[in-house]
């Protein structure tokens, strides 16, 4: 195969993880509390000096092959969203960038989230999927009474996290939670945060990433033609000599 290939197929493949990322931060321009995600790109040097320094002895094909293009891993944005006010007393904003809302899941497990577009269900206070927002105990919250005091927000760093469904994030094993005893001035009632992806970058970034993909995909077609001549011309040659012969 020609060495040109790998580099090309390899940024063609990590085209389409950025198509699919980017599309979905762009599908999400409108979802409260929501955090677009970046991917960063590496060599495979990189990995193998990884590997190396961490006991192994990967094998070392060419320079070429060295060379090619990888997705290195995947980070979620922690900037804050606009604050828009609404009215409403059941929408609530986060005032730190770094913390949030506890919410149970389907499953029964606590999950976290920057949506604060809560409602009434049955007495208990619950999100926009219906699923119950929690107090510091990790127990649903009823609104019979003074609830606003009983929200429990906690604090995690970015890197601690993983996206999750509904809008939500989990947190990876041995990742440090803050729990504050008091919400007191961590929330404000009665606003809403939005979405932190910026729909002309991302259309921009969705642009490229189709570009990038389509370039790729002509030069490897025009690798495939090159070849396609060279072996037919081969094949003429070898077919004139055997006739000298």
């Amino acid at each position: 195969m020609n060495q040109g290939t790998y580099p090309l197929a390899a940024s063609m493949i990590n085209q389409i993880n950025r198509l699919d990322m980017v599309s979905n931060n762009l599908a999400n321009s409108n979802t409260n509390g929501f955090k677009q995600e970046g991917i960063s790109e590496g060599s495979f040097n990189h990995y193998l000096q990884r590997a190396q320094q961490e006991g192994f002895t990967p094998t070392k094909i060419n320079e070429v092959t060295n060379t090619i293009p990888k997705m290195d891993s995947k980070f979620i944005n922690s900037a804050q969203g606009a604050i828009m006010p609404t009215g409403n007393t059941l929408d609530f904003a986060l005032n730190k960038t770094d913390t949030f809302f506890k919410i149970q899941d389907d499953s029964g497990e606590v999950v976290y989230t920057r949506d604060g577009a809560f409602k009434i269900q049955d007495g208990l206070l619950v999100d926009s999927n219906g699923q119950f927002v929690l107090n510091s105990d990790n127990e649903p919250i009823a609104t019979e009474e003074e609830f606003v005091n009983q929200i429990a927000v906690v604090k995690i760093d970015y890197k601690d996290l993983d996206k999750y469904k509904d809008n939500n994030f989990k947190v990876k094993d041995g990742a440090f939670i803050e729990n504050f005893d008091l919400n007191d001035g961590e929330i404000m009632q009665g606003a809403i945060e939005r979405s932190n992806v910026n729909s002309v970058s991302a259309m921009v970034s969705l642009i490229d990433a189709h570009r990038r993909f389509d370039q790729a995909q002509k030069a490897l077609s025009t690798i495939d033609e090159l070849n396609g001549k060279l072996i037919e011309k081969i094949g003429s040659n070898t077919r004139s000599w055997s006739q000298v012969a």
